[in-house]
């Protein structure tokens, strides 16, 4: 069956060969999983000191290569599960759309570690050789998210999994680096930023529902269902804004972070949208738009911090 698909889609091929199609299979806007907490963590580093910004950009474009890679990973195998088709929702379905070949893009993808690995050491002559552990950790959960015989992608783990690695522990490398040190701003800090790259994934598979159960899946959503997933979305929004909130209150961080609540039109339009439609092409915008709160929040989060240092 998978033969017959790449042969169909051929035609495709021909009329969307560029710089397109490979940006496209890159899912550009899920990046900003990876730029944000890059951001944050370099922030909330200025209190100890001069930015060392070689370090900065050398986390910042290996966790968007990691990030590219691992995506690319997932439209390897959803295509040797014979999940994807030429009518696939979403940005996904590069190689049965756009007629790349599979081969293609692990190599492509194999490639972006090999670079991430080459700045990784980099990144340890100049920190600590124990991040070299923790790098190849990331890199392995980002190829058994969606590869290996149990992926981590097909079990209610997912959204945890990515918050954790890509939101949280992204944060805390980013100000290790540069401090020498992670302390509890720090971590308290990266907490919404975990809520909110996990719900990206959420609202992946809220899209997906129907065609994930078909599957064999077991995400979240799906144990859940479709409404108290969204219910669940809706509540880690609540439960970031709350968050910043509290750390406000707490003197944690400066009151110039409240600008934050500037993002929540996009979280309430996410919402809405899961709500108000049911077909997976419908419900598309409010994927994005949660994917938009996270990199708003994060923005304006980090340009809190930085002007509070400035003005502190």
């Amino acid at each position: 069956m998978q033969p017959n698909l790449q042969q169909n889609s051929k035609p495709a091929v021909e009329s969307n060969r560029g710089f397109q199609v490979w940006w496209q299979m890159t899912r550009p806007h899920t990046l900003t999983a990876a730029f944000v907490p890059v951001l944050l963590g370099t922030a909330l580093a200025l209190k100890s000191g001069k930015i060392h910004f070689g370090l900065f950009i050398a986390m910042l474009i290996a966790s968007l290569l990691i990030q590219a890679a691992t995506n690319m990973f997932n439209e390897y195998f959803d295509y040797k599960r014979g999940l994807d088709n030429e009518h696939s929702v979403g940005i996904g379905g590069t190689i049965v759309r756009d007629g790349i070949k599979p081969k293609t893009v692990m190599t492509l993808a194999f490639s972006f570690y090999g670079i991430a690995l080459l700045l990784g050491i980099y990144i340890c002559t100049n920190s600590s050789w124990w991040l070299a552990l923790i790098g190849l950790i990331c890199m392995a959960v980002g190829y058994f998210y969606t590869g290996g015989p149990v992926p981590i992608a097909y079990t209610p783990f997912g959204e945890l999994f990515a918050g954790f690695f890509m939101g949280m522990l992204i944060i805390l490398i980013s100000f290790f680096i540069q401090t020498g040190t992670v302390d509890s701003t720090s971590i308290l800090v990266s907490i919404p930023s975990m809520v909110l790259v996990g719900e990206i994934l959420l609202a992946n598979n809220i899209r997906d529902l129907d065609n994930d159960k078909e599957n064999g899946r077991k995400t979240l959503a799906i144990l859940l269902g479709k409404k108290k997933a969204i219910n669940l979305l809706a509540g880690m929004f609540i439960f970031s804004y709350l968050w910043v909130l509290g750390l406000i209150i707490g003197g944690v961080v400066p009151a110039w972070v409240a600008i934050v609540i500037l993002s929540a039109p996009k979280a309430i339009k996410a919402t809405k949208g899961f709500i108000e439609n049911s077909l997976p092409i419908q419900m598309a915008p409010a994927m994005k738009a949660t994917a938009q709160t996270n990199t708003i929040f994060g923005f304006l989060l980090a340009i809190g911090i930085f002007v509070g240092h400035f003005f502190a």
